[in-house]
């Protein structure tokens, strides 16, 4: 695992420190930003398909579909935890 040591704006801690502290729907900032970056690279991989259906013509597949299957792809290559 790599560490890594970040610099927040101020209304970015103060919302971290919210979900961890105060919230506690993380255990830890770390839990946190890994959470938040899994979540982008969720987007990122469905915003790629979308792409892909929209130059390639339509789907046959409905939106929860496409996401489901995104998200098996990115568990299958270890990107994504539930």
């Amino acid at each position: 695992m790599s560490r890594q040591s970040i610099s927040f704006t101020d209304p970015n801690a103060e919302w971290l420190d919210r979900k961890v502290n105060v919230e506690r729907e993380y255990k830890s900032n770390s839990e946190a930003v890994n959470d938040l970056i899994r979540k982008a690279r969720e987007i990122e991989a469905i915003r790629a398909r979308l792409i892909q259906a929209e130059q390639g013509g339509f789907t046959q597949m409905s939106r929860e579909e496409i996401r489901a299957e995104i998200r098996e792809e990115l568990r299958r290559n270890g990107e994504l935890q539930d």
